[in-house]
């Protein structure tokens, strides 16, 4: 029998991946539902540009808050290694550098949102009406940031140290209190664009809250005092500050891909922008799914690099993967028999529905394409190899990059092909630095 099929048959090793993987699935979805849920409540209200106002601000938003990505993909590697060298002391020290370096990030990015927003509508060169619902949507939004970066720092702590229960609380928290208050804000009380943005803010703020009560219980569960003053001094910021500086990088490439998606499609016409928000939160759907995966292998990866374990980190890899290619298999059939209910059941409006439609068989080759993209982030994350991470997200974006100018005359075909494209590229680039580490024996280093 040969080694791969003896670690799929690892039943322990299923159960484990499953165990961190089903809440944060759970969870994970919930994220782009509320994408959904805002897309079809206001996607039902009478004018195209305020569901083209939801989808740039959040996308202006999102864009913000994803670079900030690293605040939970750093606290997990460094956690999950601490976890694994059963040190309390350190766990304590993630969570305490991940919290303050939140918000101090949430000061230093609220105050450069807004010259970012004005360049970004420029850059767009909106109507009169989708700019000013934009700027009104986006505004509201940012008054949630500082509760969006601190609920990425517990978020990334709990995976850490295999906590799946927490985050599943934190992120059902955020999303489900925000489905509520979109219908509520939205339809009931007839706050159109402005309503969504606040039903957002709020429900970011009761769920930092929660997550910050959680961590009494989950410390309790590692035993150890944390050094108050080991955080004044440089040495023990630099390996999570350069960490972060790498997964920044690589988030910051990763985010103008999808700015500039948005970016070309506003140029395409509002119908255009809308309908590609409409089929992103389709790619967002998969992602986040796949991420549950994904986030189990960091935990998983992390904790046997921690206490050196070659063969639980070959197997985990194994079953992950293998379960990840059973999702993303499900989820491109899904889209390619049900697309047009999906866009159907987000908007009514003709215009927006006749623009998606041409391209729902790029969405259903997305899982496809992008699932081994997420896996091997996974791995790469566990292992706090940032800086490889980063070198081959940029290497995907330079080649990209050129494709897409060059398919540019195919409107938004043109801009579909080169993101399949680049999806494809980020996977072939972790993997072949991935199989480089493996080749020289590096990843227990």
């Amino acid at each position: 029998m040969s080694q791969l099929s003896t670690d799929w048959q690892h039943r322990l090793t299923h159960r484990k991946v499953w165990a961190l993987a089903a809440p944060m699935i759970l969870s994970n979805i919930s994220v782009p539902l509320v994408a959904l849920v805002d897309s079809t409540v206001v996607g039902h209200l009478p004018h195209a540009h305020q569901l083209g106002a939801v989808a740039v601000g959040a996308t202006l938003f999102t864009f913000m808050v994803g670079l900030m990505g690293f605040l939970r993909m750093g606290s997990t590697g460094f956690a999950a290694q601490a976890a694994g060298r059963a040190d309390g002391a350190a766990l304590r020290q993630v969570l305490a550098q991940g919290l303050l370096l939140a918000l101090a990030l949430a000061l230093v990015v609220g105050l450069l949102a807004l010259p970012f927003s004005q360049l970004a509508l420029h850059a767009m060169q909106p109507s009169q009406a989708l700019g000013s619902a934009t700027e009104t949507f986006f505004h509201t939004r940012l008054l949630g940031l500082p509760a969006a970066l601190a609920s990425y720092a517990l978020v990334g702590w709990f995976l850490g140290t295999q906590n799946a229960r927490a985050p599943l609380a934190i992120l059902l928290t955020t999303n489900v209190l925000n489905i509520a208050l979109n219908l509520w804000f939205v339809l009931g009380l007839d706050w159109g664009v402005l309503g969504s943005a606040r039903a957002s803010v709020i429900a970011e703020w009761s769920a930092a809250l929660l997550g910050l009560a959680l961590t009494r219980p989950a410390l309790r569960a590692h035993p150890g005092r944390i050094v108050w003053s080991a955080l004044t001094r440089w040495q023990a910021w630099r390996p999570l500050l350069s960490v972060n500086r790498d997964i920044f990088l690589r988030s910051l490439a990763l985010q103008l891909v999808f700015l500039l998606i948005a970016v070309q499609g506003a140029r395409l016409g509002e119908a255009t922008v809308a309908a590609n928000a409409l089929l992103l939160n389709g790619l967002l759907l998969t992602a986040y799914a796949l991420d549950g995966l994904a986030h189990a292998v960091e935990a998983l990866c992390g904790h046997a690099i921690g206490a050196r374990e070659r063969d639980t980190l070959r197997r985990s890899l194994v079953v992950a993967c293998g379960w990840s290619l059973i999702v993303s298999l499900l989820f491109a059939a899904a889209f390619l028999l049900g697309g047009h209910l999906f866009i159907d059941l987000q908007t009514n409006i003709a215009s927006v529905r006749a623009a998606a439609y041409p391209y729902l068989p790029y969405l259903a080759l997305l899982p496809l394409v992008a699932v081994w993209s997420y896996l091997l982030d996974g791995l790469f994350i566990g292992a706090t190899r940032a800086r490889e991470m980063r070198n081959a997200m940029l290497v995907s974006v330079a080649i990209a990059l050129p494709v897409a100018f060059a398919l540019r005359g195919l409107g938004n075909h043109g801009l579909w092909l080169a993101f399949l494209g680049f999806m494809g590229l980020r996977a072939v680039t972790l993997g072949w630095v991935g199989w480089r580490l493996r080749s020289q024996d590096r990843w227990m280093q």
